[in-house]
């Protein structure tokens, strides 16, 4: 069907899609806004389905290498003391807030970015600028003035999309999920463990530090809180606000605070879910957090990133038209969306408690789900189900 398709995201769900379209032989480019590709961010699961589709393109083994080898969380009281402890799943499928192959964002991201660029074109620091598409093909305008003709358009972007827009103008509906959060790395010292650290304290904050390879920690700041806007603020804004949220805590905050103020890796972000009611139009189609964002929350954005690119690359190969290759795309994909934005607004309130009282339920809670036999409850509120779909074998 298509034989020049361009992909707009250097994402894990953009550089899957590519590998895959790739594989199908059909020539790929994909643009990039950033100026060289993002290794670091947080650390994520990679999860049932999505396993099965690395195994396939033969990169499983290298993602295990990768793993940051957490052995699982504890969650941590004022001294540092295990208030309830989760061991890592053991297998490819189970939840938990540990999942077997848990991996940075950037370790995954690169992977599948070295593999898909043996055949795809990359480019960076460009971006679309303007889309016009007819019944045969879609013109694109890229920022940099460069212009191009491409039989398909893959929106592979992050969850503020600008690409989105211009296809998709005010269509897609925010689930707001009450909950800021900022992220970098700190340097491991020879005392951190290996169990990821969660500690809670009052007014809805909390934090994690969590395992990570080349002798670093992922911290995660969290507070529980209405949007206000704090994601359209300047990097400065936002670390003068963590800074302020939390500068008269103890626990290891005095250290996580004092690395912040120059990290090179800041991230910051209000959870907030993309909900499309159409994930195509015409030539151009959305998937991973451009189509469906379900937040770290949900535990297999990542897994979703993966199988995503998986059944739209392979729809497209085997269909003799866009409307009949999106469609598919999406009917199989919407169920398991479905299941990774399936979660209650509740969650985050209670898992970052406000008041003395809540805390101390939380820990009572804890300790309790963390016994053999009630550890499936909490596993089962960490990830939705991973395995949702049977995929198809488009090779």
């Amino acid at each position: 069907m298509s034989r020049r398709i361009l992909i707009t995201g250097a994402s894990v769900a953009g550089t899957t899609t590519a590998w895959w379209l790739t594989q199908a032989g059909i020539d790929v480019d994909v643009v990039e806004r950033a100026p060289a590709f993002r290794d670091g961010g947080q650390n994520v699961d990679v999860r049932g389905n999505a396993r099965a589709v690395l195994r396939r393109m033969g990169l499983e083994e290298r993602a295990l290498a990768r793993s940051t080898r957490e052995r699982g969380t504890d969650w941590v009281d004022d001294s540092d003391s295990v208030v309830a402890r989760f061991e890592a799943s053991d297998s490819d499928t189970d939840s938990g807030p540990t999942a077997e192959l848990e991996i940075r964002r950037g370790d995954i991201a690169r992977i599948v970015y070295d593999a898909a660029r043996q055949h795809a074109r990359f480019r960076f620091g460009d971006s679309i600028a303007r889309i016009d598409q007819d019944d045969t093909g879609v013109d694109v305008t890229f920022a940099s003035g460069q212009r191009a003709r491409y039989d398909l358009v893959v929106v592979a972007e992050g969850v503020g999309s600008a690409t989105r827009e211009l296809v998709f103008p005010g269509e897609n509906v925010v689930r707001w999920m009450d909950l800021t959060i900022a992220y970098f790395s700190i340097p491991r010292l020879p005392g951190d463990s290996a169990y990821a650290r969660q500690y809670n304290t009052v007014g809805g904050r909390g934090a994690v530090l969590k395992p990570a390879l080349d002798d670093k920690l992922g911290a995660y700041l969290g507070i529980q809180k209405k949007p206000a806007g704090e994601h359209e603020w300047t990097s400065d804004q936002q670390r003068r606000f963590i800074l302020a949220q939390f500068a008269n805590d103890g626990w290891e905050f005095p250290r996580i605070l004092d690395v912040m103020k120059e990290v090179d890796d800041f991230y910051f972000d209000v959870l907030r879910q993309v909900h499309m009611p159409r994930w195509f139009h015409g030539r151009v189609v959305l998937t991973g957090d451009a189509a469906w964002c379900p937040t770290p929350l949900s535990g297999i954005g990542t897994t979703l990133a993966i199988v995503g690119g998986y059944v739209l690359a392979g729809e497209i190969a085997n269909a003799t038209a866009p409307a009949a290759a999106f469609a598919r795309y999406e009917s199989m994909m919407r169920p398991f969306v479905d299941e990774g934005q399936d979660i209650p607004k509740i969650v985050p309130r209670m898992l970052w408690p406000h008041t003395g009282i809540g805390l101390t339920l939380l820990h009572g809670a804890l300790r309790l789900a963390s016994t053999p036999l009630l550890r499936g409850l909490i596993n089962n509120g960490f990830a939705r189900d991973a395995s949702k779909i049977d995929l198809p074998d488009y090779r």
